[in-house]
């Protein structure tokens, strides 16, 4: 069981930045990947980034790629997405989640198991 809590969301003019942080719970973190979806209103929850467990492969939505980053800190049971260059596209809950198979990079919603509630991120044109 991992109980995931976000933080960092807030209100950004576009071209500025954020940085979003998720607090795991369970001595198990380091074996899940983990991954940063998001959903804008009346949208389907899409994908945005992704890290396996040791850090050392990551997947982004081309969307973001080169703007956004993806991180994870095993010993502090931390994940986080520095995001840079914001847009008004950008808008929208933002949610971490936890994958059981810690080998993955996936983009599948249905192949993460945990799921934090959600940080609101607004960029203002």
């Amino acid at each position: 069981q991992v109980q995931l809590v976000e933080s960092g969301g807030g209100l950004v003019q576009a071209g500025g930045s954020l940085r979003l942080s998720c607090a795991a719970s369970g001595r198990t973190f380091s074996s899940y990947s983990m991954g940063w979806f998001r959903q804008a209103p009346g949208k389907e929850r899409e994908f945005v980034a992704a890290i396996n467990w040791s850090g050392g492969i990551t997947n982004y939505v081309t969307s973001v790629k080169g703007r956004f980053t993806i991180s994870r800190d095993n010993a502090k049971y931390t994940v986080a997405l520095q995001m840079n260059s914001l847009k008004p596209e950008d808008t929208a809950v933002y949610y971490c989640a936890a994958n059981p198979n810690g080998r993955s990079w996936s983009t599948l919603t249905s192949e993460y198991d945990y799921w934090g509630q959600g940080t609101q991120v607004t960029v203002s044109s």
